[in-house]
């Protein structure tokens, strides 16, 4: 069952395809859920209940979305009695959603060298921003007469951080990265198989991971860039607030412009309780947004 609610939000009773589980209490989650799946846009997330017998729905960001086959995924560690239940949801059981919710990162063709930065449960929205990538590139080809298309011209590079076991398998990469610390080959093979490169970055020892948090892999790789290519650098980011802070002021250091997803509690998800709010600068002045719908997705600067 599908309901429009509000003209742009959509109730959603979607049905569970798999549960995928990795180290650490992660569950990659699977949902058939075609209305969602034909909006859906890198940033979005959904609302959606755990459990028939817990009211409070929780919010998670989108990770993929095939709109042609009707199915979205989620990746959620499992933290308190809602993610616990929602994580014995098996194959076949339904799950209602909202969604898709909230503004989207937006890639500018200006900026052709997206630096996508994901912190733990913020891995997600890179790596569906990265597909989007890839999808731009495959379906627009180039022009005629040989001319590089505006989908060709992005060059992403996906850098992500964890302190528990990441929820892929890792595995050396067969991209190679100019100026990315030779010790630093680890990958998400997803990525690879996409040819989008990928780096990670950790202080749990991993194997070929960076020796330290993702924003200061960003900030030693920014530093081996001249002018003309930061000019086409654009920082994407999500994951803890700290790591958020940390990611605006390397953007700051290099004068690179970021894109922030946000993550905080929510209630309602919707806009009407007001209670994700935070303090956004603006060209009026300081103003209170809802992370809900005014973002998840701010200009970083704006917030840090």
């Amino acid at each position: 069952m599908t309901r429009e609610t509000r003209g742009t939000l959509h109730l959603e009773d979607a049905r569970v395809v798999k549960q995928t589980a990795y180290d650490g209490d992660q569950f990659v989650l699977r949902l058939a859920a075609p209305a969602c799946a034909a909006r859906a846009q890198p940033g979005n997330f959904v609302h959606l209940t755990c459990d028939p017998a817990i009211p409070m729905r929780r919010p998670l960001s989108l990770m993929r979305a095939d709109a042609a086959q009707g199915w979205i995924e989620v990746l959620y560690k499992v933290l308190g009695p809602g993610l616990h239940a929602l994580a014995a949801r098996k194959a076949g059981d339904l799950v209602s959603i909202i969604g898709p919710i909230g503004k989207p990162f937006a890639v500018r063709p200006e900026r052709p060298r997206p630096i996508l930065i994901g912190g733990g449960v913020g891995i997600p929205p890179m790596v569906f921003l990265a597909e989007r990538l890839r999808d731009q590139r495959n379906s627009r080809g180039t022009h005629p007469g040989g001319s590089e298309s505006q989908g060709n011209r992005y060059k992403p590079l996906v850098l992500m951080g964890s302190e528990i076991p990441f929820p892929f398998r890792t595995r050396p990469s067969a991209i190679m990265v100019a100026g990315m610390p030779a010790a630093t080959i680890a990958c998400m093979p997803l990525l690879d198989e996409w040819g989008i490169a990928s780096r990670l970055a950790t202080r749990a020892g991993f194997p070929g991971c960076y020796e330290g948090f993702v924003t200061e892999l960003a900030d030693e790789w920014l530093r081996t860039l001249g002018p003309p290519q930061l000019a086409e650098v654009e920082l994407f980011a999500c994951g803890p607030t700290p790591m958020l802070a940390a990611a605006a002021a390397v953007a700051r250091r290099h004068g690179v412009p970021c894109q922030a997803s946000l993550e905080e509690f929510m209630a309602c998800a919707v806009g009407g309780c007001a209670g994700c709010t935070v303090l956004v600068r603006t060209p009026e002045g300081d103003a209170m947004k809802r992370v809900c719908v005014d973002g998840p997705v701010f200009d970083a600067l704006t917030v840090f």
